[in-house]
């Protein structure tokens, strides 16, 4: 919980069950890692590339924090409160 992995590259994490509550993940590189049962509230998702991620959730996404810049699975969709906050604000 509030893990500072800002800009890390670290593709392929296992991310199974992990509190990533209040985490600042913005910038890092996590594609294809694995996000099932992860808790990603206030999560700090901007700029992050999840291209390929697995078992990555629309749910899990909706309570993170993200932007324009956040790359996600093609399935999953921004929300719309991403759109509305500024990258300041985190």
């Amino acid at each position: 919980m509030g893990e500072k992995l800002r800009g890390r590259d670290i593709r392929g994490a296992n991310f199974r069950g992990a509190y990533l509550i209040g985490a600042d993940l913005s910038d890092a590189d996590l594609r294809n890692s694995d996000f099932i049962g992860a808790d990603l509230r206030d999560c700090n998702l901007s700029g992050v590339d999840l291209t390929g991620a697995i078992f990555l959730t629309q749910m899990q996404v909706n309570s993170a924090k993200g932007d324009a810049d956040t790359c996600l699975p093609p399935l999953l969709s921004k929300p719309a409160h991403w759109e509305s906050a500024g990258r300041t604000l985190w």
